[in-house]
């Protein structure tokens, strides 16, 4: 996924209300739509270089979006909106190679009352259903998920075990939103229930793939699988 216009770099001085940052351009300090609802815990500290977009539709009350924080060591990328349309583009160019030969792709899925990321329709009439997760916690080299309690993260997994017995594909794509990281688990310590679900999810055939993302200034597109740590 390549970004419709060029990353600003400047330099985070704070995030408040949750969806708000404010961010140092050269020696201007502008308010940037932060479009995160986690914690967004080891994903930024006063200081830190950031990558922002500015948008030219006049409606907008905030112009400028926080993209991706850099902790020094990789790019972070924080906009969780973003992390659906990279899946869409890999699973359109067969870059997941797991899911590959299917006929029709169709987002938000309804499934009793939640709604799932993606359905893929294969040409035997088989029928996949996927949920996807931007993960940016990092302890140690491990990404981890969620980075807080998350229980419409738990709802969709007993979404995906059920659509698993009913004889479907069920699968969770991890995308891993760091380079900075050398396997994937989940976050026992701050959501231990979520860890016990996916465990038990992955035990009933819930296929499970954490995917690294390579980002850059310019893009932003999914790279290749990394160890899961259940």
């Amino acid at each position: 996924m390549k970004y419709d216009t060029p990353l600003e770099v400047g330099i985070i001085e704070k995030r408040y209300k949750r969806f708000l940052s404010d961010i140092y351009i050269g020696d201007e300090l502008i308010t940037a739509h932060t479009p995160n609802t986690g914690s967004m815990k080891e994903c930024w500290e006063k200081g830190w270089e950031v990558a922002i977009s500015r948008s030219n539709n006049p409606k907008r009350k905030l112009p400028y979006t926080l993209e991706l924080t850099n902790n020094g060591k990789t790019w972070i990328m924080v906009n969780t909106s973003r992390t659906n349309a990279i899946v869409k583009e890999a699973l359109e160019n067969n870059h997941i190679k797991e899911l590959e030969g299917f006929s029709e792709i169709k987002p938000e899925a309804k499934v009793g009352k939640s709604r799932l990321d993606f359905l893929l329709t294969y040409p035997d009439g088989s029928k996949a259903y996927l949920e996807v997760k931007n993960v940016t916690f990092l302890k140690e080299s491990n990404a981890q998920f969620p980075d807080s309690v998350s229980e419409r993260g738990r709802k969709h997994l007993e979404e995906l075990i059920q659509l698993k017995e009913n004889g479907h594909r069920a699968i969770m794509v991890f995308v891993i939103s760091r380079g900075d990281v050398s396997s994937f688990s989940p976050c026992d310590e701050l959501d231990p229930e979520y860890g016990k679900k996916l465990r038990e999810a992955f035990a009933k055939g819930v296929e499970i793939y954490p995917y690294m993302t390579k980002l850059t200034l310019k893009e932003a597109k999914l790279s290749h699988l990394i160890p899961l740590k259940l």
